[in-house]
């Protein structure tokens, strides 16, 4: 059976913070379903949980603007601060 990821929504980090050790931790932190994982390298997204997406908003806030992206593939908005 193929697993969907992402089917209701993507998250993405923009690459100019991706390698963010500190943003990783922040977001980590912020994200009450698990997106995002910090590693001393930086952010990563979990794919897996993306769909378990409460449109919180708590990313966007910790992280400098436009570098996070929650995008809503079900009606092609994004969410924005």
């Amino acid at each position: 059976m193929t697993e969907l990821h992402g089917v209701f929504i993507e998250v993405e980090v923009d690459e100019s913070v991706r390698g963010d050790a500190e943003l990783a931790r922040r977001l980590e932190e912020a994200c009450p379903v698990d997106i995002f994982a910090a590693s001393e390298s930086g952010v990563g997204v979990v794919a897996e949980n993306q769909d378990e997406c409460v449109l919180c908003g708590l990313c966007l806030d910790a992280a400098p603007g436009g570098t996070v992206t929650v995008r809503k593939l079900y009606d092609g908005t994004a969410l924005a601060r």
